[in-house]
């Protein structure tokens, strides 16, 4: 029997695959797809991807493959400079097209034992008290413990679940592709500046190799949103809005994307779970759907390596859904807000300029950019600490970096006094005595993704939290 199969090859899967196998879980990808798609959904890592990606020792593998951006101006385009000193060792945006985000994703999970099965479609699944059998679309089967969804949107898993997807169906469309151009980049810079005083959707930016990533409205919401549009409706389009259609052609591949905004009921039904836009979509104005997508699978992966390995606690899988589904609900809820904010409406166009008045004040500025670059995130641990429930970010120590310990997806206590000890959890939590300037804290324990679950100095009150995340002591 496999331990975990992973429904979908998409950034989400890949991630959550890798995850896996760092606590030795057989977990099998199935991707549907027989190569993989030529189509460049996301552009992008935001800080804490780019924060995760080095928690694992990835980041450099990404860094080779991007650009560094400032971070800034993601909040529905308003051009805003980034906050200072935002609480990060990794303060910019990384430019990196979501095909080389999956190559690499793919590649790390191959290397450390996943298997992943290409043009393999899942088509039904059950489940009992023992696992999951999942029914392909050859007629085979195949048996595992669990079973995670993250076969995007329009999620076969989700529809076998039964599980609702309430929210609102797409109201505007916008075509997008990558082609050529014939006319001089002077030319369609200047066009383009004009256009978008007005329609914040509109946009052509190169992306080498004299190609150019194209954005325009759509001229209503497709029937059937599968089927690309053609490159004659992209040019009727580039013509309504700029008078001209740049000459574009030798289109490498096109696409459409609205902005329906759904979000799962529950997370978990049994022992089949959902994550990624399996679980939650919405417009991609801020760029957060990737990165939203990798967060779920960094927050899930070592609670159900946890349960396939028998030391989970009680509760512990359960609470991917209490900790994930208030932070999607929440990037919902700030694209409904951006994509108001790029109407072209009188409304919503004063809004707009008062928005971008108010962001002109530090606090208002950064508050907005943390919910972009998902930072500001604290899951709800209880009271405590100011640092209890957040992430913690990659502090210098005396010997190294904090980050550069956590490759393994273990426990962490970092602990500055030298008197704690995790004895009995030593199996599932590093101990590092080190000090570092940056930390102001006796000593912290890390969960694997990198949250803060104790802060204190007091052995007896960690013996008591130890068991809620990491299980019953050993022997």
């Amino acid at each position: 029997m496999i331990d975990v199969i992973v429904a979908g090859g998409g950034p989400t899967g890949l991630m959550l695959a890798g995850e896996l196998r760092l606590h030795g879980v057989h977990v099998v990808v199935l991707e549907k797809d027989v190569e993989p798609t030529l189509f460049v959904r996301s552009l992008g890592l935001h800080v804490r991807s780019i924060e995760v990606m080095d928690q694992r020792g990835l980041l450099e593998r990404f860094l080779e493959q991007g650009r560094q951006y400032p971070v800034g101006g993601f909040f529905a385009g308003i051009p805003k400079p980034a906050p200072d000193r935002l609480d990060t060792a990794h303060g910019y945006v990384l430019g990196i097209p979501q095909t080389i985000t999956d190559r690499l994703l793919a590649e790390h999970a191959t290397e450390v034992g996943a298997e992943i099965r290409r043009g393999c479609e899942l088509v039904g699944l059950s489940q009992d008290d023992e696992g999951v059998t999942a029914e392909l679309a050859d007629g085979s089967r195949l048996r595992s413990r669990y079973l995670v969804g993250c076969d995007g949107g329009r999620s076969t898993v989700r529809k076998l679940l039964g599980v609702g997807f309430p929210g609102e169906p797409s109201r505007v469309e916008t075509l997008i592709g990558e082609m050529e151009v014939t006319v001089s980049a002077e030319k369609l810079a200047a066009v383009v500046a004009e256009v978008r005083r007005t329609e914040k959707r509109f946009g052509l930016g190169p992306f080498g190799e004299g190609v150019y990533r194209v954005v325009v409205p759509a001229e209503g919401v497709a029937g059937d949103r599968s089927l690309p549009p053609t490159l004659e409706e992209v040019k009727q389009q580039l013509r309504k809005f700029s008078g001209t259609d740049f000459g574009v052609h030798s289109p490498r591949w096109l696409s459409r994307f609205g902005d329906a905004t759904r979000q799962a009921e529950r997370y978990r039904t049994g022992r089949v779970l959902l994550a990624g836009d399996a679980a939650h979509i919405h417009p991609p104005v801020g760029g957060q759907g990737l990165n939203l997508g990798i967060q779920d699978a960094f927050n899930l992966g070592w609670k159900l390596a946890a349960e396939v390995n028998g030391w989970a606690p009680e509760g512990l899988l359960d609470s991917y859904h209490t900790e994930r589904h208030p932070v999607a609900a929440d990037v919902l809820d700030n694209t409904r807000a951006q994509m108001q904010l790029l109407s072209t409406e009188p409304g919503p166009q004063a809004v707009r300029r008062l928005l971008t008045e108010l962001m002109a004040f530090e606090d208002v500025n950064r508050y907005l950019t943390e919910k972009i670059i998902a930072i500001g995130i604290r899951y709800d641990f209880g009271e405590g600490h100011e640092l209890l429930g957040r992430r913690l970010r990659d502090v210098t120590l005396k010997k190294g970096r904090l980050y550069e310990l956590m490759h393994g997806g273990r426990g962490l206590l970092l602990d500055r006094t030298g008197r704690l000890t995790v004895a009995g959890w030593a199996d599932r939590v590093d101990h590092v005595v080190d000090v570092s300037e940056e930390l102001d804290a006796p000593a912290v324990l890390l969960r694997p993704d990198g949250h803060v679950a104790w802060v204190g100095e007091d052995q007896q009150e960690l013996f008591g939290l130890l068991p809620k995340w990491f299980g019953a002591a050993a022997g």
